[in-house]
């Protein structure tokens, strides 16, 4: 998806034109199908029309916050700019760009925007980057209500173990890589490994927004060194967050009470929970990649 799409009623289509020029926005012809197209095209939708017939149009169609595009509705006056879907992942931001060009007022409802408060997203956003746990972000965003949050930039080589009240942000892809390992693995053999595995799925190593693996792991040197070889990030999952994902084939990883480590990792931090790549051994290493 990328770019703005601008939906408008009929007999608003002139001011729709108005609305575009000021995101540098497709304009979309308003009719049967009109939002559900869209929805799969723009990373965000402008509608000119009621809120009303915008939030029935896309109801049916939304999954979650993170993959929806941003929906911000103009009132057909061109007075009000309201972010209904996605204030945190671009939806704020686009509706003071149009107040901005159309001397109109923007609505803005999200708690921490409201109390002048950063956001986690905020923060990926400004840095170009991408929140590999999401789930983390109620907590964090919800604590800035109540005060300071620490941010802390760490430049590796590190390792960073993070409970789930911490967000953690990395540089932004689309892939996630689960890995797994025997003991003792070489930085060598871990590098070749996922090199072979992300040419076979045609994934470049600047695609990859985080490799993920089991706690467990987290002595293994060889492991974290193949994966700095490539200039990626390592986030190690505890093993609550491993069990419980569901659906990954049979695993060894059951010996030390995990449904598997390569897949379930890779599913855990994937944004789509599709597969790019089912488990593949590679001699001694195990490699998933989701997106």
């Amino acid at each position: 998806m990328t770019g703005v799409g601008v939906i408008a009623l009929g007999r608003f289509c002139d001011r729709a034109v108005r609305v575009a020029a000021a995101v540098d926005g497709d304009l979309v012809d308003y009719g049967p199908g009109a939002f559900a197209a869209a929805f799969e095209r723009y990373d965000a939708l402008v509608a000119v029309m009621s809120a009303g017939i915008a939030v029935r149009a896309v109801a049916p169609l939304l999954r979650d916050k993170w993959t929806d595009p941003s929906l911000v509705v103009v009132s057909p006056d061109l007075r009000f700019v309201v972010p209904v879907l996605g204030g945190h992942h671009g939806g704020n931001a686009l509706a003071r760009r149009l107040a901005d060009a159309l001397g109109a007022t923007a609505v803005i409802s999200t708690a921490t925007e409201c109390a002048g408060r950063p956001s986690v997203e905020g923060i990926a956003d400004a840095s170009g980057s991408a929140v590999v746990n999401r789930d983390s972000t109620r907590a964090v965003n919800g604590a800035w209500l109540d005060g300071e949050v620490a941010v802390h930039g760490i430049a590796g080589p590190a390792v960073v173990i993070a409970g789930p009240a911490v967000s953690v942000l990395f540089r932004k892809g689309e892939y996630v890589v689960g890995v797994g390992c025997r003991r003792g693995v070489g930085a060598g053999e871990v590098e070749e490994a996922l090199r072979t595995a992300l040419d076979g799925a045609g994934v470049r190593p600047e695609q990859v927004l985080a490799y993920a693996t089991t706690v467990q792991k987290r002595d293994e040197a060889g492991l974290r060194d193949g994966v700095g070889a490539l200039g990626g990030s390592l986030v190690y999952l505890d093993d609550a967050t491993l069990n419980a994902i569901e659906g990954c084939g049979p695993s060894r990883a059951d010996l030390i009470g995990l449904p598997g480590v390569a897949e379930p990792a890779a599913l855990a931090l994937a944004k789509q929970k599709e597969w790019c790549m089912r488990k593949t051994a590679y001699g001694r290493v195990t490699v998933a990649i989701a997106r």
